[in-house]
């Protein structure tokens, strides 16, 4: 009896093992683990360390931290490499605080919208849904083919190419521009 107690705990603990597992996605070369929080796996991705500077500088660490759930459009380098030349330099300036806050926020929804959410949104509005950020802006999702993008208030368009990095405290979605609010 003992015997077989032990061999349906180990049983049990391999398939959580496993499941959670299969559901850590890589991101910048690095795992993304489901039981860690939003800045505990953005720190490790190298395509991140942008973004990870900017929440940083903006003081967003302690929140992106906290329970949540937040649902998070993550910007890659390159996205911020698109920005014209000296963009992040001046917004990672102390002086620029709340403009940073502004433009990281708008990146954040609450709660925890996994694609196929955001892409069921989108089919009952006839094509499109609005997102509430954080920040008080609408972010507009909209598909093409099995593919997500957001449109922000100033038209730029972004895609999402890395969906549902899911995390302790919500969920990441990468993208390829960063939005930008009115």
């Amino acid at each position: 009896m003992k015997k077989l107690f032990f061999t349906v705990i180990a049983t049990v603990a391999l398939a959580a093992g496993q499941q959670a597992y299969a559901q850590t996605k890589m991101v910048g070369g690095a795992a993304m683990y489901p039981t860690k929080d939003i800045i505990d796996n953005a720190v490790n991705s190298k395509d991140h360390t942008t973004l990870v500077a900017a929440v940083k500088a903006a003081g967003l660490v302690e929140t992106l931290k906290g329970a949540g759930p937040f649902t998070v459009f993550a910007p890659t380098n390159e996205a911020f490499d698109k920005l014209p030349a000296g963009t992040v330099p001046t917004l990672l300036k102390p002086e620029n605080k709340a403009t940073l806050t502004k433009v990281l926020t708008y990146h954040v929804v609450a709660g925890k919208w996994s694609a196929a959410e955001i892409a069921a949104k989108i089919k009952a509005g006839g094509g499109k849904a609005e997102l509430k950020t954080v920040s008080g802006g609408t972010l507009t999702a909209m598909a093409e083919g099995k593919k997500i993008y957001l449109v922000d208030e100033k038209g730029g368009k972004s895609w999402v190419t890395i969906a549902d990095v899911n995390q302790s405290n919500g969920v990441i979605h990468v993208v390829n521009t960063v939005l930008m609010p009115k």
